[in-house]
């Protein structure tokens, strides 16, 4: 049985190659890690151009990740345009499958940018990959390093963690209900 004010926080961080994952365990301003890792879709017998096949890898992946670490809640990167539309299309059927996987799961799925990320778990948006792996290994007491993939994940599982103290406090000040759609500085809730 869960402790009161115990919540298990999934972070995604998707990709069309590798999507990455990291489960922690938040009580209030207490962190613990629980699992991390990703979800590869090349060397999988999938050829690169069969994107349908892709796409099923990540979206029953990340249903494996919620079946067996069953958090409450997610928390999922937001992708802007690159200079390559193509790419970022590409992307965002990635996190599309993600996205299905996580709410045909019955998971509420909270949406930050990676510049929020950084900023909740390094102190500055424009921190480098090492700087999240660093922060992360550091907040969650690992013994070491994070793949890139995963320490992102987990930094989004940190800020969600954190983000959820405040709406809570918020929230028993007043009424807080849910919008469809609704940005809070850039981040989605739905």
């Amino acid at each position: 049985m869960a402790a009161p004010g115990l919540q298990r926080i999934l972070g995604i961080d998707p990709g069309l190659q590798t999507t990455g994952f990291g489960v922690i365990d938040a009580d209030g301003p207490r962190l613990a890690y629980v699992a991390s890792g990703t979800i590869k879709t090349t060397g999988a017998g999938i050829p690169v151009g069969d994107l349908p096949g892709r796409i099923k890898i990540l979206f029953e992946g990340v249903r494996e990740v919620v079946q067996t670490y069953r958090p409450a809640c997610a928390a999922v990167e937001i992708v802007f345009v690159n200079v390559n539309p193509q790419s970022t299309l590409l992307l965002g059927q990635a996190r599309g499958a993600a996205l299905a996987a996580l709410t045909s799961e019955g998971l509420a799925v909270s949406e930050y940018t990676a510049l929020q990320m950084k900023k909740a778990v390094v102190g500055h948006g424009l921190a480098k990959k090492e700087q999240v792996q660093a922060m992360v290994q550091r907040l969650l007491q690992l013994p070491g390093v994070p793949g890139k993939d995963a320490a992102d994940a987990l930094g989004l599982a940190i800020m969600h963690a954190h983000a959820s103290v405040s709406f809570a406090a918020m929230a028993s000040k007043g009424s807080l209900l849910r919008r469809q759609h609704a940005q809070f500085k850039g981040g989605r809730t739905y």
